[in-house]
């Protein structure tokens, strides 16, 4: 739900600081700030979590995200209110950073593949909750959707329960694959992975930024904000739940060209849209793609990455997804003053449909066959809690 969370809320905040120089796009910058703040620090959090355990640094972390934010309730200054949000931004970036890696040393295999669907499929359901409250209480004060975060105080107190020590990880190699060196932690095909996630979450991250000024012009307020990105996440965890069976029939390319042609289209639905029921047909299809693409390039780097490298690994996707999230408002503004904000949404969908199907068709001579699942990967768990 972070930072999305406070979409429905941004028209009111610009008018609340309409006062302050630059509020325009400091308004939006309280929504990406948070997302720079995650791209910064999950590295840091990757490198904790491979030092210190991922335990402690979930904790603290869902802690830290309670505390800070709830805390733009209270602040009345929006440089403060954008220093409680980059501050969220930290605890977000050490939370998915613990996550993931605690996944991925868990499961293996098809095992792995579905629960990282599962976990997608549980973040977008959770939007369907979160932005609807949030489009809501915007409508009462603007101020109400940040006490949603004090969720992360109950979750904080679960995982002090649940989490009794860390997961015993096998260490053993596996049969039929070479031994990684810790020294070539950064390959060509991590980077790679790491720039798409950054492309796809930017024009992805044109709904939460742009959206709510587009249904404006239709005539459409806060509350239908919420519910129309609330649609997206409902997809977005529909293709979660489905990556697992996509990905035993084709490869990995193929199930990212699927997810970003996907992307693409739902973009140029919303458009080409004439009205609120169009826009939010093109955001469920623009939601089935972001939910496969995630858990895709997630599988990717845990089957790339060295067990004791894995977290600093799983964090540059986290840094690739949210430095995307921040970067999108600053590189659709010039597209979106040249345009307007429909064609933007038409514009970038169509480059990204077009760029997907090239993708495709260029790797297809490569890949033939049917299901690329790796036959030598170990379908059981691989650790357990002590």
């Amino acid at each position: 739900m972070s930072p999305a969370i406070i979409s429905p809320s941004l028209p009111a905040m610009r008018e609340v600081f309409a006062g302050v120089a630059g509020a325009d796009l400091l308004i939006r910058f309280a929504l990406t700030v948070t997302s720079l703040a995650i791209a910064v620090s999950a590295p840091v959090s990757g490198l904790v979590a491979d030092r210190l355990g991922r335990r402690p640094l979930l904790v603290f972390s869902l802690v830290l995200y309670a505390i800070s934010g709830t805390a733009g309730f209270f602040v009345t200054d929006l440089y403060l209110l954008l220093a409680t949000r980059a501050l969220l931004g930290v605890a977000v970036g050490g939370i998915m950073t613990a996550v993931g890696a605690l996944i991925t040393d868990w499961f293996d295999g098809p095992r792995r593949a579905s629960f990282l669907g599962r976990q997608q499929a549980f973040a977008g359901l959770g939007g369907v909750v979160f932005l609807p409250l949030a489009g809501l209480l915007a409508t009462v004060s603007w101020r109400a959707p940040f006490w949603i975060h004090i969720a992360s105080a109950a979750v904080a107190v679960l995982a002090v329960r649940a989490l009794r020590g860390e997961p015993r990880v096998e260490r053993a190699a596996v049969p039929g694959r070479s031994p990684r060196p810790r020294h070539r932690m950064m390959t060509g095909g991590i980077l790679g992975v790491y720039v798409l996630a950054l492309v796809a979450t930017l024009a992805f991250y044109m709904a939460p930024t742009q959206l709510p000024f587009l249904l404006r012009s239709h005539g459409s307020g806060p509350t239908v904000a919420g519910a129309v990105l609330a649609g997206s996440t409902l997809s977005s965890a529909l293709g979660a739940l489905a990556f697992p069976a996509l990905r035993r029939r084709i490869t990995t390319p193929h199930v990212t060209a699927v997810a970003v042609t996907l992307l693409g289209t739902g973009w140029v639905l919303v458009g080409t849209a004439g009205t609120v029921a169009q826009i939010a047909a093109g955001l469920l299809v623009g939601g089935l793609g972001v939910g496969l693409v995630v858990p895709n390039l997630n599988l990717r780097l845990s089957e790339t990455a060295h067990p004791d490298q894995r977290a600093r690994v799983l964090s540059g996707l986290v840094t690739g997804i949210f430095l995307g999230q921040f970067l999108s408002p600053l590189v659709a503004q010039p597209l979106i003053q040249a345009t307007g904000i429909a064609a933007a949404f038409t514009w970038t969908g169509s480059a990204m449909a077009a760029g997907a199907v090239l993708a495709a068709l260029a790797s297809w001579p490569r890949r033939t066959g049917g299901s690329h699942a790796n036959p030598t990967e170990n379908t059981a768990p691989k650790g357990r809690i002590r």
